[in-house]
This record gives C-alpha cells, structure tokens and sequence, in this order.
C-alpha cells in the first residue's frame, strides 16, 4: 500500500488547486470529484500531476485539465505502467464511456454537465469495477 500522507493527497489541496486555476469547467470537475467519491467510501482525493486525482490504496483517476472541449478523466491501474490481469478484457462496459489508450489506461471524455449527469451510473459501474484492480 502506498503512503498518502503529503499536503498534495487531500480534499484541501484540490479545493486550493481548482480555486487558483480559473479553470472554465470547474463546475464539471466539481460534478466528477462528487460522483467519484460516492463510488467508495475508501476513494479519496489529492493533487497528482498538477490535477485532481483520485486514489484508494494507489491513485487511480485524473482528471484531465486539458481536454479542448468539456471535461475528461485519465483512467489508470496506478502511477506506474504495469503488466496487469486487468484491462480492457477486464471491465465491462456497455456504454462505451472508455477509450483506451493502453492495457492499463483510458480516457472517458463528457460534453458537458448534462452527458455528466445522463452517464453518471454508467460512469459509476465502470469506476466500481476500475477500483478492483488498482
């Protein structure tokens, strides 16, 4: 298990981050950050890679500040590439929401907070399922 105990692996710190940002979908993030910590009582939040990032024993979801249009999340099984059971045979998704981009890695993009809230359960299972392997 990895050790969060750092300034960066807290609520506080992506509170502080998204307020210095400006950021013109912060209303979307704010959205996301509250759909994925009601996946698990064990999900917790901190800074990684300069974004909000979410992690159970090791981080697992980030959100990524530079989609062109809407707002998107960075799937991943850890900070490290790794070889992994899980993957894209791994989780089940009926919707679609993944893109992957390697065996241990995939995006999920929203239009905006309509798609958020319209795709939040799918979301959801998917992040549910993600959770088991990381």
């Amino acid at each position: 298990m990895a050790a969060h105990n750092s300034k960066a692996d807290t609520k506080e710190a992506v509170d502080a981050l998204l307020h210095s940002l400006n950021h013109p979908a912060t209303q979307e993030i704010q959205m996301l950050r509250a759909i994925v910590c009601e996946v698990s009582p064990s999900v917790q939040e901190g800074v990684k890679w300069n974004a909000p990032s979410f992690r159970v024993d090791e981080y697992f979801a980030t959100v990524n500040l530079r989609e062109k249009q809407g707002v998107g999340v960075v799937l991943h099984f850890g900070a490290k590439v790794r070889d992994v059971a899980a993957g894209q045979e791994s989780i089940e998704d009926p919707d679609n929401l993944l893109r992957w981009l390697a065996k241990d890695r995939a995006t999920v993009k929203f239009s905006g907070r309509d798609d958020i809230a319209a795709r939040k359960q799918a979301f959801q299972a998917v992040l549910r399922q993600w959770i088991r392997f990381v």
